[in-house]
């Protein structure tokens, strides 16, 4: 039997419950994982369509349903961590739609282990 592929990226509790917020509010969503720039590197949420992807982003997996991307180049950066997205107080990235809710959205990470890494591998994922 093989080794399951484990998630690229995956959410808390408390964050799975702004998502649902958030899309009765806008409808559906979508992320990007931030670089840097204005927002550092935040998980930004959009309303569907409202960022425009290029050849460089790649679909990561789906948090609530909703899809989450990441540059080529932060995925190189990031490849070898699970993205946990969290919900913390604060103000959220200027152009997140959490902003106004008090909360935002903030990754932590893990490093996968040698087991994860090679199903990883296996899957193409990496």
């Amino acid at each position: 039997m093989t080794d399951p592929v484990p998630l690229q990226v995956t959410a808390t509790p408390a964050a799975l419950a702004l998502i649902e917020q958030l899309r009765a509010t806008h409808g559906e969503l979508m992320f990007y994982q931030s670089g840097g720039c204005c927002d550092g590197s935040a998980p930004m949420c959009y309303a569907a369509g409202e960022f425009m992807l290029g050849d460089a982003d790649r679909l990561l997996g789906h948090i609530g349903g909703m899809p989450f991307y990441i540059s080529q180049a932060q995925f190189e950066y990031w490849k070898h961590t699970q993205l946990i997205i969290d919900v913390v107080d604060g103000r959220g990235g200027m152009f997140s739609l959490e902003g106004p809710t008090g909360r935002r959205f903030l990754t932590r990470s893990r490093l996968y282990d040698d087991t994860e890494w090679a199903a990883l591998q296996a899957a193409g994922r990496v």
